[in-house]
């Protein structure tokens, strides 16, 4: 005999055998029959809260992660952009080895709309900024390591966000359709009550109408 608590403590199960995914999100419940989660009407309505708290939890996450999503792809850009300063740099450094040095001649940002000029002689260490207003010089190999890492782990992160945002919109398609499904065993039940009624009050009449 089915159970409410069938819907709240019911979990779905992956290919692999597991109930969430590489990142601990929850397999959304496959509603194969309905019978397995109401055995009653009145058993309907909490389940279709449950089923509904379910996806409301996984928009949630799905809202979170794409704000996770942007702010990777707006960050990355700025982390390109300075390992790529900082390895011209050292390749600077390494010509100035070679005697093919002499320094840069550039232009730095003042505001928005003013710059100056400025040459970059030899340069054995580069200042990065940490966030939170903290800044820190770094040797040049080490603010390489340093950002190449930050790099490849904010390519890591984007991969797996994207690849749960895909799992996400799976698992609410799911719970949307085990809605569907429920209400309309709700539609098909009440239904069959109605018919039932009225056959009986057909029965009730004959009978009064033949005695």
């Amino acid at each position: 005999m089915a159970t409410t608590s069938a819907a709240v403590k019911g979990k779905g199960v992956g290919p692999d055998g597991k109930d969430t995914n590489p990142r601990g999100i929850p397999y959304a419940p496959f509603v194969d029959k309905v019978e397995d989660y109401v055995s009653s009407r009145s058993d309907v309505e909490p389940t279709l809260r449950s089923f509904q708290e379910m996806v409301a939890k996984y928009q949630f996450m799905e809202q979170n992660l794409q704000r996770r999503v942007a702010g990777l792809t707006d960050k990355m850009p700025d982390i390109e952009k300075t390992l790529e300063t900082v390895r011209f740099l050292k390749l600077r450094n390494e010509g100035d080895d070679e005697g093919e040095g002499g320094g840069i001649e550039t232009t730095f940002e003042l505001n928005d709309t003013l710059y100056a000029k400025a040459k970059i002689g030899r340069t054995e260490e580069v200042y990065l900024w940490l966030g939170a207003n903290v800044m820190l010089s770094y040797p040049i190999e080490e603010a390489e390591e340093l950002l190449d890492g930050k790099l490849e782990a904010a390519r890591r992160s984007l991969r797996n966000c994207e690849e749960d945002l895909d799992f996400l919109r799976e698992q609410i398609t799911t719970m949307e359709v085990a809605v569907a499904r429920v209400y309309n065993w709700d539609v098909v039940q009440k239904r069959k009550e109605k018919e039932e009624e009225e056959k009986q009050g057909k029965g009730k009449e004959e009978g009064t109408a033949g005695g």
